[in-house]
């Protein structure tokens, strides 16, 4: 049986996280000693939803906040068990995002009454398609759960507030021909030469860079797939293209794909994933005492992540953890010691002190108890 000590050192707790596998789908083992771990804190009220663990304080606080994070990881990739090198943990979920949710643990067990009452929530299921994830379940099933004034998602930002993030929006657009033997390619239309005015359109546009809440986001429009081709003596007459469209949060999921529609006017343009941005939130006063807390930098997040799940709860919510997220999913994945050190006593800090940001108050829920 599993067992972590959440009032240890936060390194040797994201060594232990990491040594327990958890590839997406498979997550009851590493749920179980997380629940367990938390039900030794007579401060926190723990719930279990499927792979989700929830765990929160009761203490009717002028607000509550959210520090979330997932438990899942990609595929093994010949980097377990884990292993310390150099002021360097290396291994499998280190930085995506064992890191922040050892975080997050300790945090649990540590601050028991802190400043503003606080969500923990670790869940299942982000690296994989949308349906499973561990959030919507709770959504669908305990929304009451998510209700908060401000969230933090504890994915890798370099130890750096990441605000808000960039929708994105993933279309197949088609240039049509007709076939014809390519001995006779005149006979025919070659779909593929077609195509060609589409890459031409993608590499004259300008990307949009709108700036919100002071933050400059850069818009990305890109080519990345195409297919075409019958056989080799043979004129096609089709080549799809899949474009991926990184759209600022400025933008609804609306109004992003009626601009692709409209930059390729005269092709069929299909949707086959769509996902809304988040906006910044940082005016909310628990964001504005969060950042202060946290050493006030701030960078626009260009990624898409779990944030715009929170945002459409109408709860405002940042990107904040330890590790580069250049280095998720790679075989050498690896998170920075002072990195987790550093993310956890600011966290402490935000959690422990009221900051200047902080309005006084009792919030409710919609059933007028404490939240």
């Amino acid at each position: 049986m599993d067992s972590l000590d959440l009032a240890s050192d936060p390194v040797a707790l994201t060594a232990a996280l990491v040594d327990i596998p958890s590839v997406s789908g498979d997550e009851q083992r590493i749920a179980d000693a997380v629940e367990r771990a938390l039900q030794e804190c007579a401060h926190l009220e723990v719930l279990r939803i499927g792979n989700n663990v929830v765990a929160r304080t009761r203490l009717g606080g002028p607000e509550r906040v959210v520090l979330a994070g997932h438990l899942d990881t990609v595929p093994v990739n010949d980097n377990l068990p884990s292993r310390l090198e150099g002021g360097i943990l290396h291994g499998l979920g280190s930085c995506d995002m064992k890191g922040g949710v050892a975080v997050g643990l300790h945090l649990a067990a540590t601050v028991t009454e802190p400043v503003r009452d606080v969500t923990y929530l670790f869940y299942e299921c982000e690296e994989v398609e949308a349906e499973l994830n561990g959030l919507n379940r709770l959504a669908r099933e305990r929304p009451e759960l998510l209700e908060a004034d401000f969230a933090v998602l504890m994915e890798p930002s370099d130890g750096v507030v990441e605000a808000g993030c960039q929708g994105t929006l993933r279309v197949e657009v088609t240039a049509r021909g007709e076939r014809a033997h390519s001995a006779r390619s005149w006979m025919g239309s070659n779909a593929i030469h077609a195509a060609g005015d589409i890459l031409d359109r993608l590499r004259a546009h300008e990307p949009r860079r709108p700036v919100i809440d002071g933050l400059e986001y850069h818009e990305g429009l890109n080519a990345v797939f195409i297919s075409g081709g019958v056989a080799g003596n043979v004129v096609p007459d089709r080549c799809v293209v899949t474009i991926n469209h990184r759209f600022a949060p400025d933008r609804t999921e609306e109004e992003a794909l009626a601009f692709v529609r409209s930059l390729f006017e005269g092709y069929d343009v299909v949707v086959t994933d769509s996902a809304p941005g988040a906006l910044p939130g940082l005016a909310v006063p628990a964001a504005a005492a969060f950042v202060e807390a946290v050493g006030g930098q701030v960078n626009p997040k260009f990624g898409w992540t779990d944030v715009a799940r929170f945002t459409a709860l109408g709860v405002p919510a940042v990107n904040y953890g330890p590790g580069n997220p250049m280095f998720a999913h790679k075989q050498d994945e690896h998170v920075p010691v002072d990195q987790v050190v550093t993310v956890t006593d600011r966290l402490r800090r935000w959690l422990e002190q009221p900051g200047p940001g902080d309005s006084p108050g009792t919030a409710t829920t919609t059933e007028g108890e404490p939240r």
